[in-house]
């Protein structure tokens, strides 16, 4: 990788807070940024969220690596494009998305996906479970400890917790995740990297600059972005 390597969380619809996020990102030619997943559900505007990281990814000059989230798995298992748990997506934000569509929650699964910008479906259906980049292992949820890489399943790695959260592991990388939020930005070095810190339950959307370690944070209403280091932000678990 030419440049710095970027890595932001779980945004759950949280538009004007991604906005002031990436714009407040010094981000430069031959960065990379990954999106751990949960673009959608819950919050105010998951449609403007999905286009933001559209354009991201459009730009030439930053590589952008999207992953699924399990509420993605949810909305595609509910559009009746594959994904698990789709009964369960409505009582789980699937309502608010659908909202920010002009969709009707009441609609079957495909009736509403009928109206969706197919680029947004398209979106949804390409999402990687996975990304590896010099010792550090992107996610959404986290991994089986005792497992080797390759025998991974992938409703761990959308779904996983405690399992992961309070056990070391053994494989050689870093697993930087979402999916389970908390108030500061987990950190468990040489471990994992915890990036959830609940912006759409009233915390902060978080990206984390991870060669320098650098945490740009923007909390839930704020038009301003935050930075400090990750000791500075952290929180270490006890074993």
């Amino acid at each position: 990788m030419a440049g710095r390597l970027f890595a932001i969380g779980d945004i759950h619809g949280c538009a004007r807070e991604l906005e002031v996020l990436l714009g407040g990102l010094p981000l430069a030619r031959g960065d990379t940024v990954v999106f751990v997943g949960d673009y959608i559900d819950r919050g105010p505007d998951s449609r403007a969220v999905v286009d933001q990281v559209l354009e991201v990814r459009a730009r030439p000059d930053v590589m952008t690596i999207c992953l699924k989230g399990n509420h993605e798995d949810m909305c595609l298992d509910y559009l009746g494009r594959g994904g698990h748990w789709g009964d369960a997506w409505s009582m789980n934000g699937g309502g608010a998305t659908l909202k920010s569509y002009g969709i009707d929650p009441r609609l079957a699964g495909a009736e509403a996906a009928a109206h969706l910008p197919r680029e947004h479906v398209a979106f949804f259906d390409k999402l990687d479970h996975s990304f590896t980049a010099e010792g550090w292992l992107f996610v959404h949820a986290g991994i089986r400890p005792d497992r080797p890489l390759e025998q991974q399943q992938d409703e761990d790695l959308l779904w996983i917790r405690d399992e992961f959260i309070v056990v070391p592991h053994a494989l050689p990388y870093t697993v930087v995740f979402g999916h389970t939020p908390q108030r500061r930005v987990l950190s468990d070095l040489p471990y994992k990297v915890g990036i959830d810190t609940g912006c759409v339950y009233g915390g902060r959307l978080s990206c984390l600059e991870l060669q320098e370690r650098v945490l740009y944070q923007v909390a839930y209403g704020s038009d301003r972005v935050r930075t400090c280091a990750l000791a500075d932000g952290s929180v270490r678990l006890r074993r």
